[in-house]
């Protein structure tokens, strides 16, 4: 499997830093990869062998010492390679981040809904990491956690390398407390506020999608009205815990699915698929407070972003 790189030799390019993969031993007359493109093409064929070679001819791949690999290289096991990811046809998603905050160690930006935070599947270019280190000069920045694509809002970034394990711990612990709005069915079917609890796992056969199965809950979150518009009401969203697709999947299970989305409960389009730029997701990452582990103040930031109602009927 690909992985981030943690070589010093090896540098980002165009903002994007490499992926890494590593080449396994071989016993004597173990012939199976002659050749470093025939290891990439098996190990990672939806690239397509094509692609390898061309990559491999423009230096887009690199061995441990940050040399370019020649396209006729013999197979070395023991051993890594870093390759440059590049998609020709990456669409351009229209919307742009707002930094609403910049120190020596930290970077908040305001997410537009449909950016990515980090690079992978159909954006490289297109997405908050790779535009901010271009637009602020830090290379090194990285994003201390994630919203999906499809959700707007607050995403927290950390400028020092040195400092990320410091921070990443606010996130993995339930020191960092985070609020989220959303725009969904009103109802009088719930008591408000109202905890859910649950088990998610990922769907048994959609892979990009979790559901909600018996046993014990790994998952909380506290929901509560604050604005109700005939049919629809906006609802504050506070997670305990930090499941993928969390706030999506428990909004659904109390049968009050966010407007837009595309996955629950019902898949209008896959991963691959082209979506709407006008119909986004109604989930907003709204708010975020914590004792900053670095310098010790009291951080609290709130997303500068609101959500459209839907258009009447």
């Amino acid at each position: 499997m690909a992985r981030s790189p943690r070589n010093p030799l090896i540098s980002a390019r165009d903002g994007v830093s490499p992926s890494c993969v590593a080449l396994p031993g071989l016993k004597a007359g173990d012939q199976r990869w002659p050749g470093v493109i025939d290891f990439l093409d098996q190990r990672l064929p939806t690239v397509g062998r094509a692609v390898w070679a061309e990559r491999l001819a423009t230096g887009l791949v690199l061995d441990e010492a940050g040399q370019a690999v020649p396209p006729d290289a013999p197979y070395r096991g023991d051993t890594r390679l870093y390759y440059y990811r590049a998609l020709p046809d990456e669409k351009v998603v229209p919307f742009e981040a707002t930094v609403i905050y910049q120190d020596a160690h930290l970077v908040v930006a305001d997410k537009p809904h449909f950016l990515p935070v980090t690079p992978g599947g159909r954006y490289v270019q297109q997405t908050l990491l790779v535009r901010l280190q271009r637009q602020l000069g830090l290379p090194q920045l990285a994003p201390l956690h994630r919203i999906d694509r499809e959700t707007a809002g607050l995403v927290l970034l950390a400028v020092n390398p040195a400092e990320r394990g410091a921070y990443h711990a606010l996130f993995s612990g339930r020191t960092m407390h985070k609020t989220y709005e959303a725009i969904a069915p009103a109802t009088d079917a719930w008591t408000w506020p109202h905890t859910r609890r649950s088990r998610i796992v990922e769907h048994p056969t959609d892979f990009y999608r979790m559901n909600e199965v018996a046993g014990e809950p790994n998952s909380e979150t506290r929901i509560d009205v604050l604005e109700r518009r005939g049919d629809w009401a906006r609802y504050a969203l506070e997670p305990v815990t930090g499941k993928r697709h969390q706030l999506r999947v428990h909004m659904n299970a109390l049968g009050l699915p966010i407007v837009g989305d595309q996955l629950y409960p019902t898949v209008l389009h896959g991963p691959d698929e082209e979506e709407d730029f006008s119909v986004p997701l109604r989930l907003l990452a709204k708010g975020m407070a914590f004792t900053d582990p670095v310098t010790g103040e009291n951080r609290q930031f709130e997303s500068g972003l609101s959500l459209d109602w839907p258009s009447p009927d």
